[in-house]
């Protein structure tokens, strides 16, 4: 059975054909990073227009690319929650017009859940090493919107560990990038300045989240306070010249070192030994590196073309909605938030 997943979260106008939810026979992705590079973040508004102006011709690609037409599909997976809620009222409004023309199903997704999904599709690289994940894992979900370490016992079911009391990873990355004048996308720029910098040049705190019960959970608002405003004080040679790529590098490992921190308590609490990333952080090169250290713990990543939001990963997680008999109606809406997804200190 062949899936058109459309995916328009964020600013990436995405559209794909998954066949029987594994095999990839299309993934088209039309990024947005130009036109928003000169605010150093997402611009709601710019990006709901880009996606309304792009998503047929995404779509049309998608089809074009697999040699399919339109009468070839059999449903329509579409992100409906979390993001942005223009960008996912354009994309699913275009899914539903498809769904309705064709005379198939619309399928909601929560994309969250498909980037869990992500290493589950056919690739070269994952048939090479037979790495795809079973259940039950850990899931390490890493984005500019959302920081989540989850148990998934199926492609469905999920329960949030820990999740961020304020900013998410990617956010922060964003953040400290626009601030430095590093540019954009922050989280590309920083792991790539960090490989020629000093990571012990200065030395951030790690959250202390001492009230309550947040062993799992994550904060990034008094890393970014620290890099931002007081460099300074966390300055480890005081009389060495400060480098851009220091302050990099000295970031991006306490940024990845707070979300491992959580990672293996809740590895360590739960007994699970496979752990499954997945958002626009999971491409981040230092995070690759720590967790490949362990040796006890089998840790899956998408190959970095399925890291960011696209839409195979939609389509491949709709095929087994689809499978157990399961639709959306024509009348679903979308929602921005997803209860759960973050937490409130204490």
């Amino acid at each position: 059975m062949k899936v058109l997943g459309i995916e328009s979260s964020c600013d990436e106008c995405a559209a794909a054909v998954v066949e029987d939810g594994r095999k990839i026979l299309s993934n088209v992705v039309a990024s947005q990073i130009p036109f928003h590079a000169a605010y150093n973040g997402v611009v709601p508004e710019i990006a709901s227009r880009k996606h309304t102006e792009w998503i047929y011709n995404v779509v049309e690609e998608s089809l074009d690319t697999a040699g399919l037409v339109p009468k070839d599909i059999d449903a329509v997976a579409v992100t409906t929650r979390p993001g942005l809620l223009g960008s996912l009222l354009v994309g699913l409004s275009f899914a539903k017009a498809f769904a309705w023309a064709q005379a198939i199903p619309l399928i909601a997704v929560d994309h969250m859940l498909a980037h869990l999904y992500a290493p589950r599709l056919e690739t070269d690289t994952l048939i090479a090493h037979n790495n795809t994940p079973e259940y039950s894992f850990l899931g390490l979900l890493v984005s500019g919107g959302h920081s989540i370490i989850c148990r998934a016992d199926n492609f469905d079911d999920i329960t949030v560990l820990g999740t961020t009391i304020d900013d998410a990873v990617g956010e922060a990355f964003d953040k400290v990038a626009k601030h430095y004048g590093f540019g954009y996308p922050g989280g590309a720029v920083i792991d790539r300045m960090a490989q020629s910098g000093d990571s012990g040049a200065f030395r951030f705190p790690l959250p202390n989240l001492h009230k309550g019960e947040h062993r799992y959970d994550l904060s990034y608002s008094g890393l970014k306070t620290a890099v931002i405003n007081q460099l300074e004080m966390f300055r480890v040679e005081k009389n060495r010249d400060i480098k851009p790529e220091d302050i990099a590098a000295s970031f991006q490992k306490t940024a990845v070192e707070i979300l491992l921190r959580a990672l293996f308590n809740a590895a360590e609490d739960t007994g699970l030994s496979t752990i499954v990333a997945g958002g626009g952080v999971a491409a981040n090169s230092y995070l690759r590196a720590r967790l490949a250290e362990r040796q006890d713990l089998r840790c899956v990543f998408p190959p970095l073309e399925l890291c960011g939001d696209n839409g195979a990963m939609i389509a491949g997680i709709g095929y087994h909605y689809l499978i157990r008999g399961e639709q959306s109606p024509l009348n679903i809406t979308a929602s921005a938030r997803v209860s759960g997804f973050k937490k409130k200190y204490p």
